[in-house]
């Protein structure tokens, strides 16, 4: 199988934190991206108790560009965060495997390139996708037709295949033989585990509140965060709501067969960041994960939510384990059916399987996902004691990737 793998000898996840995941249009709706990265980024270093001039590289990723300085978005989130000014920063786009990405690069920057200690963000603000044009530069001719699009549902279709990404997970559904039913049921679990982990305080150790505030750099302009009048503070994920089956199975399907709007991620804006660091920088601290090996694989387009399937398949390859040996699996749940047809495919026990909820329940804000996902997953390890864990992302356009994690207190 061809398989594009990184590993690492010297790579330390430290801490991490994360915004709250706002619906649509929501609270954090008119934040910039770019903004909303500089709060997790703030917060990632305070949790990991880095000073911003220690940070020897900066990796953000973002897939839509939602403001009109998104070239500045990976260099921004450095500066000010604190980044000295001659550290380089770099964005990547793995469309929602874009956060795990960016910590591969991270990674790698600290095992292979002496950067010392990496900051790492995603960032999306799905409302903030504009309405746009891609043909007028030359004008408008008359009576030529005017092609404002609606970018973030354009963007939800594959051209290549035909289909949408909710087409591909119906696809997956009729493969596996994967009833509405059984969907809601997997919709309903996962809205189930996310209050649970808010009611226990799981959630809350990984959240820093958004509050209207002023980001400032010696030499640079102010920027900052204005929230809608009214609201002081966003303190948690807008979209986890009490979701029975049978409040589920009375929603309309979306694309004609087993998914809905509620079986499927949410639509929400926010940012997750992480502090990796090579060992000699960890030296003295107490690191959440060790970073261990990825994995990054294509797969046919019209299957693309099957991706973790062969990409994890291909970590557990590149680092001689067994799925056994993995205690927590963390794959996004980008749709229902394409989560279930992934642990059918893996013989994967869904006790093991997004124990804390996914992103039916909390949300898929796309360049920030994987970096939530990497960080909920370290964190739960240690609670638990375990000692491997993986977090994994389907990809639109047909790819799947893969991160496996060592908690250095887990037992074997």
């Amino acid at each position: 199988m061809t398989a594009l793998h990184t590993s690492w000898n010297d790579a330390w996840l430290l801490a991490g934190a994360r915004t709250p995941f706002a619906d649509l249009g929501g609270p954090l709706g008119l934040v910039s991206p770019i903004d909303l990265g500089i709060k997790a980024a703030r917060a990632a270093l305070a949790k990991a108790g880095i000073a911003g001039g220690e940070i020897g590289h900066l990796c953000a990723g973002s897939v839509a560009q939602a403001s009109f300085d998104a070239y500045m978005l990976p260099r921004h989130i450095g500066l000010y965060a604190g980044a000295p000014v001659e550290v380089p920063a770099l964005l990547v786009q793995r469309v929602c495997g874009t956060g795990i990405e960016a910590i591969i690069q991270g990674a790698t920057a600290v095992d292979r390139q002496g950067a010392g200690h990496s900051l790492v963000a995603g960032t999306e603000s799905m409302s903030r996708n504009p309405i746009a044009a891609y043909t007028h530069r030359g004008g408008f001719g008359l009576g030529a037709p005017v092609e404002f699009r609606d970018f973030l549902w354009e963007a939800l279709l594959d051209p290549g295949c035909g289909l949408t990404m909710g087409g591909t997970a119906e696809e997956l559904a009729r493969r596996h033989g994967i009833s509405r039913a059984e969907v809601d049921a997997f919709a309903s679990r996962s809205f189930s585990r996310a209050l649970e982990a808010r009611e226990a305080g799981f959630l809350a150790d990984e959240v820093v509140p958004v509050i209207a505030e002023t980001f400032s750099r010696d030499g640079m302009k102010d920027r900052g965060i204005a929230l809608p009048r009214g609201v002081d503070s966003v303190a948690q994920d807008t979209h986890p709501r009490p979701s029975p089956v049978e409040k589920l199975a009375r929603i309309r399907p979306a694309f004609g067969g087993v998914q809905t709007g509620g079986n499927s991620s949410a639509v929400v804006d926010g940012a997750a960041s992480v502090v990796v660091a090579s060992g000699a920088m960890a030296k003295g601290r107490d690191p959440l994960a060790r970073l261990v090996a990825s994995a990054a694989v294509g797969c046919p387009p019209e299957i693309m939510g099957i991706g973790p399937v062969p990409a994890i398949r291909a970590v557990l390859d590149r680092a001689g384990l067994p799925l056994h040996d993995i205690a927590l699996v963390e794959i996004n749940e980008a749709f229902g059916a394409q989560v279930m047809a992934c642990a059918r495919e893996l013989d994967l026990d869904e006790a093991r399987l997004n124990v804390n909820g996914g992103a039916i329940a909390l949300g898929h804000p796309l360049g920030a996902t994987g970096v939530r996902l990497a960080l909920t997953c370290a964190r739960e390890l240690r609670r638990r004691g375990a000692r491997y864990g993986i977090a994994s992302a389907c990809i639109g356009g047909g790819q799947g990737i893969a991160l496996l994690l060592e908690n250095p207190h887990g037992r074997a």
